[in-house]
């Protein structure tokens, strides 16, 4: 059976750094080869700017942005969002 959606919460959440590369890139793989539609819930923001089509922001329980990863990653219009953005990339870079 082919399925035609994957829902991944927290995937990498407690894992080491070796195995967090392993499981995002089976997930890209998915994604890439398969084109399997995937909704992924993660902080792994350099993660989500690669494969993502469309990424939600959400705070306190509720959507604050949404919009192409580009959009969001480098022209972000909510307050909340830019701030944990400026937080989590400067860990990244």
């Amino acid at each position: 059976m082919k399925r035609q959606a994957m829902l991944f919460d927290e995937p990498t959440a407690s894992l080491d750094p070796e195995m967090v590369g392993e499981v995002l890139a089976v997930i890209k793989d998915l994604v890439n080869q398969e084109g399997m539609t995937t909704l992924i819930s993660t902080n792994e923001m350099g993660f989500a700017r690669e494969v993502a089509d469309r990424v939600i922001v959400f705070a306190d329980g509720d959507i604050i942005e949404s919009g192409p990863p580009e959009e969001i990653f480098t022209n972000p219009k909510n307050e909340r969002t830019k701030m944990f953005l400026s937080r989590v990339l400067r860990r990244i870079s």
